[in-house]
């Protein structure tokens, strides 16, 4: 009797959060709440990216990383190795963590083989044969969602034949005709999406369909991405067919469109055809201002229409802080991406690259020192293990700046320092720029500097702050150090300490020349050590040097490491008892 009230209430529950729904420029539940969509795209799973694996300099859409994969070890053992990509790729375990973490729904980037075979394979022209693992996958994911009151919106994110020429995105192979070449192909992908809809007709843990993926291609101007196209009719019109066959089914789900230029230029799109819609726009790389939103915010205005990022990331904890900051003040939903890449320190997880895929990309790239089949094999059914949640390593600086730091600048330990004894220099805080740690260079703002990258960690390991890290060849050491250090940056370290003590704090070091300098301040800057001029060392050569003795309080303490000339390299903090 109570297992059945249980799931009553369940039953009940769900029903009352019913469909999300246009409410003239809001999303809302069924209720008429407010729904900000806090979201992560499922990157890599259904559609591989060449820079998610390593692999960009040699292949980047899937179908050539599969078929570099299929020269070495065979159809049938690529075909293994994929099952297992797909199933660690995502499971209910990752998806409770999202919940976990913080996020409220899951943004699923699907590719149409999956679901139906490509026109070229089909056994009669002009058909559609259905596949089961693409829609038992979506099945098990909005199972778990439900579970955890999470929305999944269903993304095609490779449509029939590619949808653009950013081939890695839509996996799309100009040996074949294109999505916009072929009718067959438009064909596809309105039946794809009928049968979607009338799958999930009912299911109100589906959040929206955003109904095609990033478009980029030129249909009457010269910028083969369609950045400068002014009327845009082959994807209006495709949009507006695949709404209709939607709608035949399925009255209930919120539709998400996407302009051409990698879903941003809405010209021509407009006026729209559908009383439940809302639209997409993607943002990377760009300054985190009004400026940059000013004109999708203008359309959502104009046109009385819900807006949504529906993909950003690939950037700095300051970024993700900022732009986070920024949407959410205009009632801005979002999805970040990805969840998963091999070697990642800007995303929520990373997944671990053996020594053996290393050596595999190198083979792949320059040919030399080929693997058997059998080794390759093996190596790539580490790597699908590698992509289980349990064996991945989370991310939580950059969880944290996706969530807490949004409304509190208040630091947090890394871990729990145990003291006396060592702390490691990359183990600084948890917290904001200039709350946390203070860097000079932060973030990448390619869009805005007109093409010049930056790189906020030049290290690129560990921490996605704009601290510079790299691996650490000293004899003691958690693997990392704090390098290429500038004038005036400093870093945090919160410990707790049961009773006042005196400690002998010293530095492990190298400096390249004898021009670095060092001080020690609590949190309000106040200085508690002299200066202390480091000796140059080389890059390689690890030494210690002994500050002074400092007395710290009884409680919780914050100690900063401030550069006041830079060039030095950190790897830790010793704390020691001094001798009576």
């Amino acid at each position: 009797m109570k297992q059945l009230l249980f799931f009553l209430l369940l039953s009940t529950a769900v029903f009352s959060q019913g469909f999300l729904k246009r409410d003239g420029q809001k999303i809302v539940d069924a209720k008429g709440n407010n729904v900000l969509l806090r979201g992560l795209g499922i990157g890599g799973l259904m559609v591989q990216e060449g820079y998610m694996l390593k692999t960009a300099d040699f292949a980047g859409p899937q179908h050539q990383i599969k078929q570099k994969i299929t020269d070495l070890i065979g159809a049938k053992a690529t075909e293994e190795f994929y099952k297992a990509y797909r199933k660690n790729g995502l499971t209910k375990r990752d998806v409770d963590s999202l919940a976990a973490w913080g996020f409220n729904s899951i943004r699923l980037p699907m590719h149409y083989n999956l679901y139906t075979l490509p026109i070229e394979n089909e056994p009669v022209k002009g058909q559609n044969t259905w596949l089961e693992e693409g829609f038992k996958m979506t099945d098990d994911l909005l199972d778990w969602c439900a579970a955890n009151n999470m929305y999944l919106i269903l993304d095609l994110h490779a449509a029939p034949g590619g949808q653009g020429k950013d081939a890695n995105i839509s996996d799309y192979d100009e040996a074949k005709p294109s999505l916009w070449e072929s009718e067959a192909n438009q064909n596809k992908m309105i039946a794809f999406w009928r049968k979607i809809a009338d799958r999930y007709k009912n299911e109100p843990w589906i959040g929206a369909y955003d109904i095609i993926n990033e478009p980029n291609w030129n249909f009457s101007g010269t910028n083969k991405n369609g950045c400068d196209e002014t009327k845009n009719e082959p994807l209006r019109n495709l949009q507006i067919n695949i709404t209709k066959a939607i709608r035949e089914v399925d009255t209930n789900h919120l539709i998400i469109i996407e302009g051409n230029c990698w879903g941003n230029n809405y010209k021509g799109i407009f006026p729209l055809w559908d009383d439940n819609m809302a639209l997409s726009f993607h943002k990377y790389w760009s300054y985190n201002d009004m400026a940059t939103i000013q004109e999708i915010v203008n359309y959502r205005k104009e046109w009385n229409v819900p807006i949504w990022l529906g993909e950003t990331g690939e950037n700095s904890n300051v970024w993700f802080k900022d732009v986070i900051t920024l949407i959410e003040a205009n009632n801005i939903g979002w999805a970040f991406w990805p969840m998963k890449k091999i070697d990642n320190i800007a995303g929520v997880t990373s997944v671990t690259m053996s020594p053996e895929y290393e050596n595999l990309l190198r083979y792949w790239k320059d040919g030399t020192n080929k693997p058997t089949a059998a080794a390759a094999k093996a190596t790539l059914m580490q790597l699908a293990e590698n992509y289980k949640m349990e064996n991945v390593t989370v991310k939580y600086d950059v969880i944290d700046a996706m969530f807490r730091q949004i409304h509190s600048n208040d630091t947090k330990p890394y871990k729990k320092h145990l003291l006396p004894g060592k702390i490691f220099a990359t183990e600084y805080d948890l917290g904001p720029l200039n709350f946390a740690y203070s860097d000079k260079v932060v973030a990448n703002y390619w869009v805005s500097n007109g093409g010049k990258e930056t790189d906020w960690n030049s290290g690129n390991q560990m921490r996605n702050d704009g601290v510079d890290i790299q691996k650490c060849n000293d004899k003691v050491t958690n693997g990392f150090a704090v390098v290429d250090t500038e004038d005036g940056e400093w870093l945090q370290y919160t410990f707790t300490l049961s009773e006042a003590q005196t400690f002998e704090v010293s530095l492990r070091y190298t400096a390249d020349n004898n021009n670095s300098s060092i001080y020690l301040t609590d949190a309000k800057g106040n200085k508690i050590s002299k200066t202390i001029i480091l000796s140059a060392t080389g890059s390689t050569n690890w030494t210690s040097v002994v500050l002074e003795k400092i007395a710290f309080n009884q409680g919780e303490n914050k100690l900063r490491i401030v550069f006041e000339k830079g060039g030095a390299h950190l790897n830790y903090i010793e704390f020691n008892v001094p001798k009576k």
